[in-house]
């Protein structure tokens, strides 16, 4: 029996201390078509220079491009281009535009070009360089540092308009003037007048780059942000503390949906209609941070000048449930091994994910988990045979691990064919007596794993040992959706009996796991001999005395065999887990890691679900209830869905569909650098060890996503792998299996 006097100071700690304000509704949503966005770069082959200092799209959706080494174009119907200008005309050009009456014009060294008759000819008299080009009513205007000319068909007219030499950007403001960026500052310029402002009562500098015009409001961008200006009064100001991620401002363009792009060093911010921001930087999004110029063919394409190529910003019309077909399709395509591991592959090149090799994973059981988790309610949701078939080949490789090691309960953490050989990570090594007395220095609980790759006794695989406790987590939740979801009366007594070998094998060694050497693995340690008695491991007291109380009442639950129960209440009851656990939320700062998060959401399910005491029911919902609440601001969906489906709360709906919506299709695990912006700062919270972001970055500019990796991380990525996407499958099928995503 509970301590009834623990039990209730306990829960009235839990009770004081809850600040639990989640979101319950909308209790459901519908799967209505949303806006998908992708990013295909393009690579104008033979340039040595890649910086695109301007670019253009006309009416057939052919891509213009300016760059050092001349004028180049694109056509719609395929990848290639083709230099434009030829001859002793040929050389630097700095600016592109295409007008719906004229055509393509292109302002270069020499002066200004008009594309007429597939050619491009000069407009005779205009000298160059010239480097802006404005369409305007009246004709194109272009700037240079030593005229201006007014162009049309007819041929061009030198302005004597008195502005500064230095020109960045011009822009019509559809009332017969332009509006004209210099180093200097912004003029406005009509037939009648010049007006000048540089001061910062208009500008937050006079350094401008960039000009557009979007109801009636001038947007002037350079250095230090952007001023917005309606009759020449400065409207607002946009900085680094309203979302610019830089306060370089190189260009700015008005997309068709009426938002505002900005063009940075750091990317692009797009400011919508709704007062909401987003960000687009990195090499998921772009082919160089550094952005010169955005244009938007007819299709509502976003062309973009970089300084490393040029990047197309696609839009399609998606489902949820199109977007789980896509991720499916990836996910059989390149992420399945043999036996049926799923889990990331490696790119020899990251641009071409056509070519792909398979890759072992330290955590190919846990990952293997949430794959046999995602398969389960996929299952439970349309009772597909593929998708239990699938869940039974995932079960079978996690059993597999444990009879390919020929012990009694020891479990490895993966497998490769043989033929693989030293191509593994962590392969064997040999410790000198130095760099052994170094490690240990270092952590005085370290291990010195020499011998971490096995031959099976078939000779046909390698297997890795040295399991850890978030291989058995993983696992565990795994087999108890199995179990509920999946298993027919048959085939739970298989999977009953595999979770007692394991939990067997934890009893027989004083609850840690023992590896091959007959000694505890590194990490794999509950026994209260440890957790109690060894400062060492006061770290890990409180979340590994949650993971094993999760094990023993599986096995129980499963079984029904009382052994199982007895030692749980032993260590709720002699050993006081129950009170190391209620500590969890007030681990020391110096060992709180994000990837213990995970650990616990995997554990919550197993304890609500299998605990029939109410007062120990009752505990360990309060206790998640607590939990979640701590974790409510990671805004992560496969946490929202568990804690949901744990709970029969829906919780936390809005904030799982965003993610969803605005994860990438692509799954390239780019670098991502939030370091370099300016619209966040760099600190230590949630993780104290860890170098994070001030604000959570939205699932479109994270690294691909591991939920057991810290989401507020400021650096993260590994380019040259494909990340498996059942971290959006899991959440997905799991928001259908509970109705909320309708």
């Amino acid at each position: 029996m509970l301590r009834s006097s623990l039990f209730i100071c306990l829960l009235c700690l839990l009770i004081i201390n809850s600040k639990a304000q989640l979101t319950y509704t909308p209790a459901s949503v519908a799967d209505v078509p949303f806006s998908q966005e992708y990013h295909v770069p393009h690579f104008p082959k033979g340039l040595t220079d890649a910086n695109i200092r301007s670019i253009a799209a006309d009416d057939q959706s052919n891509i213009w491009i300016a760059t050092s080494e001349g004028v180049f174009k694109k056509n719609s119907s395929d990848d290639s281009w083709q230099k434009m200008v030829s001859g002793l005309e040929d050389g630097p050009a700095y600016a592109v535009l295409y007008h719906p009456a004229s055509g393509i014009w292109a302002g270069t060294w020499k002066g200004v070009f008009l594309y007429k008759n597939n050619a491009f000819k000069k407009m005779a008299d205009a000298q160059g360089p010239v480097s802006v080009l404005c369409a305007a009513e009246e004709g194109i205007y272009a700037f240079g540092p030593k005229d201006t000319w007014l162009c049309n068909a007819s041929g061009p007219i030198k302005k004597d308009i008195l502005i500064a030499r230095s020109v960045r950007s011009a822009v019509a403001d559809q009332k017969s003037g332009l509006w004209i960026g210099t180093d200097v500052g912004l003029y406005h310029y009509t037939s009648d007048s010049v007006k000048y402002f540089f001061d910062t009562s208009h500008l937050i500098s006079a350094y401008v780059k960039g000009v557009a015009v979007k109801d009636g409001d001038i947007w002037a961008g350079g250095l230090g942000g952007v001023s917005v200006l309606n009759n020449g009064i400065q409207k607002k100001t946009i900085q680094p503390a309203d979302g610019l991620s830089s306060q370089y401002v190189n260009c700015i363009s008005v997309a068709p949906d009426g938002s505002v792009w900005v063009g940075t060093d750091v990317g692009i911010v797009r400011f919508h209609n709704d007062g909401s921001h987003s960000l687009r930087f990195s090499r998921r999004w772009l082919l160089n941070d550094k952005v010169n110029q955005v244009v938007f063919d007819k299709n509502g394409t976003a062309w973009v000048a970089t300084q490393g190529g040029v990047s197309a910003i696609h839009t399609q019309q998606m489902t949820l449930a199109g977007k789980a077909k896509y991720f499916y399709d990836v996910t059989m395509q390149r992420h399945v091994r043999e036996p049926w591991i799923v889990g990331q592959c490696r790119l020899p090149n990251p641009d071409d994910v056509t070519r792909w090799e398979p890759e072992d994973d330290d955590n190919d059981g846990e990952y293997g988990g949430n794959y046999l988790a995602m398969e389960c309610f996929r299952y439970a949701v349309t009772k597909s045979n593929d998708a239990k078939e699938k869940a039974k080949k995932m079960f079978d490789f996690l059993k597999l691990l444990q009879e390919i090691t020929g012990t009694d309960g020891f479990f490895a953490r993966t497998i490769v064919p043989v033929s693989w050989g030293d191509n593994v990570h962590d392969r064997n090594v040999t410790y000198t007596e130095k760099e052994l007395a170094e490690e240990l220095v270092k952590e005085p609980r370290f291990k010195p794993v020499e011998k971490r790759w096995h031959t099976s006794k078939d000779g046909k695989w390698l297997w890795k040992g040295d399991t850890s406790s978030d291989e058995w987590c993983g696992h565990m939740i795994g087999y108890f959706l199995y179990y509920e979801l999946v298993a027919d009366k048959k085939e739970k007594q298989v999977v009953a009996r595999h979770v007692a070998k394991l939990a067997d094998h934890l009893i027989r060694n004083n609850f840690n796991m023992i590896d091959v050497d007959g000694t505890h693995t590194r990490w794999s340690v509950w026994s209260p001999d440890k957790l109690n008695r060894d400062p060492e491991w006061i770290p890990d007291r409180n979340q590994n005395s949650m993971e094993i109380l999760g094990f023993l009442k599986l096995a129980y639950y499963m079984t029904g065999d009382n052994k199982y129960q007895q030692h749980y209440l032993h260590l709720i009851n002699e050993e006081h887990y129950l009170e190391n656990m209620q500590k969890i939320q007030q681990q020391n700062p110096a060992w709180f890691i994000y990837f213990d998060v995970v650990l616990q959401m995997y554990i919550y399910p197993i304890l609500l679900h299998c605990e029939k005491d109410p007062a120990l029911l009752k505990f360990y919902q309060s206790h998640f209830d607590n939990w979640m609440q701590a974790r409510k601001n990671d805004k992560n969906p496969l946490i929202n869905f568990f804690y949901s489906y744990a709970t029969n709360k829906k919780a936390e709906l809005p904030v799982s569909i965003e993610f969803l919506r605005d994860t990438p299709l692509d799954l390239v695990n780019w670098g991502i650098d939030h370091t370099k912006r300016e619209d966040v700062q760099v600190v230590r919270t949630p993780v104290m060890d860890d170098l994070q972001v001030s604000e959570l970055p939205p699932a479109s500019i994270r690294a691909t996503v591991r939920w057991d990796k810290n989401p507020w991380t400021a650096v993260n990525g590994q380019t040259n792998t494909e990340r498996e996407p059942v971290f959006w499958l899991l959440p997905y099928w799991m928001g259908k299996y509970l109705k909320m995503i309708e």
